[in-house]
């Protein structure tokens, strides 16, 4: 039993979830600092955006073993269906099943954010899918880091803050901007470790188009242009008469961990990279945190 739980933990990746946690912490401290708080419709979004990268991680494991990309004893983390360990039918139909408890789970916002909302989610849950699979999967052709920029930065950060608050600022958009930067970087650390590969089943992530040097300075320069932004919000809240000026040793801090984490990737090979893989997601939701925190005792 224990070992079952494991191997569908593994399965989940519970180390890439700070990715969508992130953007919807940081809207919730983006949304007391604007005195639109609202619980209910903040922990739905919290549900909602878990669900769906749990989807997205089931997903693209179990499409990945459709078409034979992963392999067994792969430098990666172990992947139970690839492995033996998960039915395959098993895995599909967990996968569509928290597929729709998250439908459920986003249906319960339309009374907050209106019935644009269920579009919107259509397209979310089609993306999922869409990563890694369909005539076209997104992360086979070099896409994958535009689809977590936009659906784990962009759109769980200004979706959350609307449904509190009804309307949009160009604050939290420069927030999403941020925290997509930062989330494209857990899946640059991913490809980057499995470009050998990826390149030999033919699927042309960033990193096997590109290189491994040029993801390297991209990851680098993703978190180094994401902190660079908040200077824009900085002085759009006038942060040294609002928020005191210690607060920015919080962006201080995150790039003194990026840079670090950068190091290790550039010195790094095979199995050594996965705990990168939690490294960079704990950086970015250390930084979202501390923010997020100093939103709300500011606000």
């Amino acid at each position: 039993m224990k070992r079952q739980l494991k191997i569908w933990l593994e399965c989940f990746r519970l180390r890439t979830l700070p990715v969508s946690l992130s953007g919807v912490v940081i809207a919730i401290g983006l949304a007391k600092w604007h005195h639109h708080f609202q619980w209910v419709p903040a922990l739905l979004c919290l549900a909602f955006a878990l669900l769906a990268q749990i989807v997205s991680n089931t997903a693209n494991e179990y499409f990945d073993y459709l078409q034979g990309t992963d392999k067994p004893g792969r430098v990666g983390p172990r992947r139970g269906v690839t492995e033996g360990d998960i039915k395959p039918t098993t895995l599909r139909n967990v996968t569509f099943g928290l597929m729709a408890l998250a439908c459920a789970v986003g249906c319960c916002l339309i009374p907050y954010g209106g019935w644009w909302l269920l579009p919107v989610g259509i397209i979310i849950a089609l993306a999922a899918l869409a990563y890694s699979t369909g005539p076209y999967p997104l992360s086979y052709h070099g896409l994958g880091e535009l689809m977590v920029f936009i659906f784990f930065g962009m759109v769980p950060v200004n979706l959350t803050y609307y449904v509190q608050a009804l309307s949009w600022d160009p604050l939290v958009l420069l927030m999403s901007i941020t925290i997509g930067l930062l989330g494209v970087n857990v899946l640059l650390v991913n490809n980057y470790r499995d470009v050998e590969d990826d390149r030999a089943a033919g699927k042309r992530t960033s990193v096997v188009i590109f290189g491994r040097p040029a993801a390297a300075y991209a990851y680098l320069l993703n978190g180094y242009i994401g902190m660079s932004i908040l200077s824009a919000f900085w002085f759009m809240i006038g942060w040294g008469k609002v928020m005191p000026l210690w607060t920015l040793a919080i962006p201080a801090l995150y790039l003194v961990m990026h840079t670090a984490t950068w190091y290790k990737l550039r010195h790094r090979d095979g199995a050594a990279l996965n705990p990168l893989l939690g490294e960079t997601a704990r950086n970015m939701l250390i930084f979202t945190i501390l923010l997020t925190i100093a939103l709300i005792i500011y606000s």
